[in-house]
């Protein structure tokens, strides 16, 4: 990182620029036909992009609801599947920290599940659950639970042991130890791994959604069939703006925790 950084305004100048050069440039690409027939430039997808956000919530039905309405289906199924995942994640991941028979009993687990893509549990949710609702949550746990797992339990591995001696020659118990000494340790790593988890999970719900029937990504295969490329190119970018709010959010708590113990 260069030590001379950039004031705030002249960051977010170079930013606006760099974005309006790139709008430009797609639209001088698709003006061209040089990115294909019938391609719809920048233009053409910020003037339907403005057409949805002027009412982004309207419902007349599954198959005709809003972009903001689709949003917030998106929002709700990865937020329960998410809370879900940290729940089981930082515990269990505290487990297999402090315990080297948990860790040898988890481990295994961890390596054979994690590589597996997230879409292939879909036929297996919508087996169990035979509900598109249940089966897009448990697709949002089952691949976001292990970033915060592994972060998690490398932390608790990666605490100066001096700290733990420290606390157990005062007479603390084992629960104050952890929630004096383990929690505020390792709660940059529980950061990172849920700041991973949720880009994960915000990824992979855009794609699952495609099958399940609603949500954003829901939308933009509905617009594929109508063969309206500026509604998906408009959906694409509200997708991009809540990931980073999102991302914003988790950068805004590391930077609160951002410290060494």
């Amino acid at each position: 990182m260069p030590e001379n950084r950039l004031s705030k305004p002249l960051a977010i100048a170079i930013s606006s620029v760099s974005i309006l050069l790139a709008l430009l440039v797609w639209q001088i690409l698709a003006s061209q036909g040089l990115l294909g027939k019938n391609f719809p430039g920048s233009v053409k997808t910020l003037q339907e992009l403005i057409w949805w956000l002027s009412d982004p919530f309207f419902n007349n039905g599954p198959n005709d609801l809003g972009i903001g309405t689709n949003l917030l289906i998106s929002l709700r199924r990865v937020l329960i599947g998410y809370s879900l995942a940290v729940l089981v994640a930082v515990p269990v991941g505290l487990l297999v920290g402090v315990s080297q028979i948990a860790e040898s009993s988890v481990n295994p687990f961890v390596q054979l599940l994690k590589p597996i893509s997230p879409l292939a549990w879909l036929p297996i949710g919508l087996f169990v659950f035979r509900d598109s609702e249940l089966t897009g949550i448990f697709v949002i746990f089952i691949s976001s639970v292990w970033p915060t797992l592994i972060n998690t339990a490398f932390g608790v591995s990666s605490i100066n042991p001096d700290f733990l001696k420290v606390s157990r020659s005062l007479g603390a118990s084992k629960f104050r130890t952890i929630v004096k000494v383990v929690l505020p340790a390792v709660m940059p790593n529980i950061l990172a791994g849920m700041r991973i988890s949720m880009g994960t999970a915000w990824l992979v719900i855009v794609a699952a959604e495609m099958l399940l029937g609603s949500g954003i990504g829901y939308f933009i295969w509905n617009e594929w069939n109508n063969l309206s490329l500026p509604n998906i190119f408009a959906a694409i970018i509200v997708i991009g703006v809540a990931g980073m709010l999102l991302d914003q959010v988790f950068g805004w708590l590391q930077k609160r925790f951002d410290y060494q113990v």
